[in-house]
């Protein structure tokens, strides 16, 4: 492996980065007259990547009009205005206040919240917060019901009408493939599963609750994947917080793009291992520090590193970007580290037959040490998976926090996972149906529009 500018493999290596003009590290939202001179009304992330990629890689996002962006500055600054004065109002008993406020004396104690999150709260959120949390009485597919709610105290307190809202439509939904349904071939298959094997299971999987299921489950995920072995769990959240630990402690490293999900978070903060954050998909950021990792050690000693570990996402729910995975995995090779990639977003969803970033690459599952994804967007279902070498899995199998303790996945939930992967495999014969929702076909449609 060698240096940029140099060939990588027989190929140019990538840089991706060089100048200003390609959009390295930027992120959606930049406004109108301050995103490049030559952006044009949006803001285009591309890559010059030689014969790196397989494909080309060319994000575009679009910018925020000048106008949009000052009136919504100067309607945070109006709220927040207001919301100092009727703080004001409050503290003198002027205006009555709805909120749990500390007793006497409590008034000592280290505040359960910060000041700007209570203020937030308070005066910002509340005045919008009957447009979250809404109740839905239905499936929650394409449309969806409601109940229907009002608030008499500025949306402190909410009563149901008893009415039912009919026919919303349903825009913050992740289910991607429609496969979230109460009706169709997947559903059917979940009803048999129900009455053979029942609702729960009542164990780990280290005791009694390793059923049949569970083996076919992860036998057709790695296959999916194309990886040696996969262990699949119930809660996607707790595959990132529970595995990370398992993987890196004290005198390891983590690199983790300041994207990263909380779960991501959350399980490097667990792990004990010292964590580095390196900026959004910048691959000269990465690698800055992937350099002065090896040269410099750890911190007082200098003794080199255990492990260092890149966390990184298929698509970012942060932002809609997809890494740079190509370039990672060159980094990753050249500095002989571990890479652990999370398609909770991407696998399904993207690639020619719906197996991830990997796939939309045209790279080798082998190159990406750790591949995680989750059940609960393109397969309508819950929980999350880990594939990898069958060592790591084996390893995993012991050691993990979710397969030692947590209960196992429910039969009919793992059916759903089931049936749902096999359309998409096509292995049903409803491969049209998933063509249709597929990204390569979403963008030849679109493209002829």
């Amino acid at each position: 492996m060698k240096r940029n500018g140099e060939k990588v493999g027989g190929q140019p290596r990538a840089n991706g980065c060089s100048t200003p003009a390609n959009g390295c590290g930027r992120k959606n939202g930049y406004v109108r007259g301050f995103a490049g001179p030559e952006s044009h009304g949006q803001i285009h992330h591309i890559t010059h990547n030689g014969g790196l990629y397989k494909r080309s890689f060319n994000e575009t996002y679009e910018e925020t009009p000048m106008l949009v962006a000052v009136l919504t500055y100067v309607g945070y600054g109006v709220l927040t205005l207001f919301g100092y004065l009727r703080d004001f109002l409050r503290q003198w008993k002027i205006e009555k206040c709805h909120n749990a406020t500390e007793r006497d004396e409590h008034k000592d104690f280290v505040p359960l919240y910060q000041d700007f999150e209570n203020f937030y709260t308070r005066n910002l959120y509340m005045r919008v917060r009957d447009s979250w949390n809404r109740p839905i009485c239905s499936v929650p597919g394409a449309k969806m019901d409601m109940l229907e709610r009002v608030s008499h105290d500025y949306n402190w307190t909410f009563k149901y009408t008893g009415k039912i809202i009919k026919d919303v439509i349903n825009m913050g939904s992740y289910n991607y493939l429609g496969f979230a349904e109460n009706t169709g071939v997947c559903t059917d298959s979940v009803a048999k599963v129900l009455s053979q094997y029942g609702c729960g299971v009542c164990s780990t999987r280290q005791e009694m609750g390793n059923l049949d299921k569970h083996e076919e489950l992860e036998s057709l995920i790695a296959r999916f994947l194309g990886v040696e072995s996969v262990l699949a769990y119930g809660m996607g959240f707790a595959t990132n917080s529970m595995n990370i630990p398992a993987l890196v402690g004290k005198g390891c490293l983590i690199l983790s793009d300041e994207l990263n999900h909380a779960s991501l978070v959350l399980g490097a903060r667990l792990s004990g291992a010292t964590i580095r954050i390196f900026k959004h998909n910048n691959m000269q950021s990465l690698e800055k520090l992937l350099k002065d990792a090896i040269v410099y050690g750890q911190p007082r000693t200098h003794r080199p590193w255990k492990k260092i570990l890149i966390l990184v996402e298929g698509i970012y729910s942060m932002e809609g970007s997809i890494v740079r995975l190509p370039e990672v995995i060159a980094l990753k090779k050249k500095y002989k580290c571990y890479l652990y990639m999370d398609e909770a977003h991407s696998i399904g969803a993207l690639g020619p037959n719906g197996r991830g970033i990997v796939e939309y690459f045209g790279l080798n599952p082998e190159d990406v040490d750790i591949m995680m994804g989750t059940f609960s967007k393109s397969f309508g279902a819950v929980g999350g998976y880990v594939g990898g070498k069958k060592e790591l899995i084996d390893y995993l199998r012991v050691y993990s926090h979710s397969t030692v303790y947590a209960t196992s996945f429910s039969p009919p939930v793992v059916q759903q996972i089931i049936a749902s992967m096999k359309c998409i495999m096509g292995e049903d014969g409803t491969t049209l149906v998933v063509k249709t929702f597929s990204s390569s076909f979403l963008e030849e449609s679109f493209g002829k529009r």
